[in-house]
């Protein structure tokens, strides 16, 4: 239900406000403040959907109450209550954030399709910060070690940039991790982040999936098809294991790269992109260019910036951190209490050969959070987190 609170010095217009939204919408929830003051307190103590402020009033006019709130609680939409010599005054409470205005005595029409926005838009804002903090969450990086510190720090330098990143590592470090964060914080952030694994997609089909393809380009090419470079037109491209790409889908990703173009199979029409490529293998490309299975050409045009992400062994001293993450997004996906590791058993844990990296570590927690004692202890580790 949303809650509206309307500051209105006047009884009667308040009552009349109150009457119009309380009988248009049984889902609104409506409040009233004698004056300024009164509804500065109410905004300190609950949070609300709208707020309908009056411009002129004893104590605390509206646009003291409007530079208030915008400094207690910034995300909540204000429409000001205009008389008709304060219209000025309405327009200028604009600049300073309000939703917008309404003019007494106000139209039915207008003030209700007013409020229906604002709490629309309301509700967008929300959703968008959720968003924002759920993808965050899921991104963030978890360590302290010395690797991780450096990687953090390169990242920092590097996101602002239109540098070409190269990530290198073993299967299962978190190079998907660095190239969502490079994206994050990059200026390209409100653009798409589109992820390909090449080693995912069967060789006769990445160019397709890469550049698309125009209708009877092949036996299955029913219909014109954009490709992910079209995708991510705008934002971020990040090719995961690039190392596995075929050479001629590699001619073809080299020309995107020094052309930004792209061409779609089965067609010769050119199609401009404006992408940053993110790159990253667990292969050792230096070795596959000596056997002829990549090019040495594309692999200076991605490898303008280099990250090598340690193994988990590695970096040891983050394991007790990690395990204190997991075991926190672990509980809130299953719905549980959040359980405790014994510092024996994460001593143990850390003795443990992790040739999974962290994917395994994250795996080996689960098992532990499910099976272990209310306390994960050593025993629970020798027992349930042996390979």
């Amino acid at each position: 239900m949303a809650k509206i609170l309307i500051i209105e010095d006047e009884a009667a217009i308040r009552r009349v406000l109150v009457k119009i939204l309380s009988e248009e919408n049984k889902a609104y929830e409506v409040f009233e403040a004698e004056d300024g003051l009164a509804g500065i307190e109410r905004i300190k103590k609950e949070d609300f959907d709208l707020v309908l402020c009056d411009i002129k009033m004893p104590k605390m006019d509206g646009v003291e109450v409007l530079e208030a709130v915008k400094k207690i609680k910034p995300e909540t939409p204000m429409v000001m209550i205009s008389g008709h010599g304060d219209l000025d005054t309405a327009v200028n409470t604009m600049r300073l954030g309000a939703f917008d205005y309404i003019s007494k005595p106000p139209d039915l029409n207008r003030l209700l399709n007013t409020v229906r926005i604002a709490l629309d838009r309301k509700e967008l804002v929300v959703e968008n910060n959720r968003l924002k903090k759920k993808v965050s969450k899921n991104y963030e990086m978890i360590g302290e070690s010395p690797e991780i510190i450096q990687i953090k720090e390169m990242i920092e330098k590097v996101a602002a940039t239109e540098a070409r990143v190269f990530i290198t590592g073993p299967n299962g470090t978190g190079k998907e991790l660095v190239a969502h964060w490079i994206h994050q914080k990059s200026d390209r952030s409100k653009g798409p982040m589109i992820e390909v694994n090449c080693a995912a997609i069967p060789s006769e089909l990445i160019e397709s999936e890469l550049f698309g393809h125009v209708k009877g380009a092949f036996t299955s090419a029913n219909k014109d098809r954009a490709g992910k470079f079209e995708a991510a037109n705008g934002g971020t491209i990040f090719l995961d294991e690039v190392g596995d790409m075929s050479l001629s889908a590699q001619a073809k990703v080299l020309r995107a790269l020094q052309e930004n173009k792209v061409q779609r199979v089965g067609s010769d029409k050119d199609i401009k992109v404006d992408v940053r490529i993110v790159a990253a293998t667990n292969k050792d490309l230096r070795k596959e260019i000596s056997e002829g299975n990549f090019r040495e050409d594309l692999y200076h045009r991605l490898a303008v910036i280099l990250i090598k992400v340690p193994p988990l062994n590695d970096r040891r001293d983050d394991i007790p951190l990690l395990i204190e993450y997991f075991t926190k997004k672990i509980a809130s996906e299953h719905g549980t209490a959040q359980k405790k590791f014994s510092d024996k058993a994460v001593k143990l844990l850390q003795e443990y050969d992790w040739t999974g990296n962290i994917r395994e570590l994250r795996n080996v927690v689960e098992r532990l959070i499910i099976l272990g004692a209310a306390e994960v202890n050593e025993e629970d580790v020798k027992l349930f987190a042996s390979k």
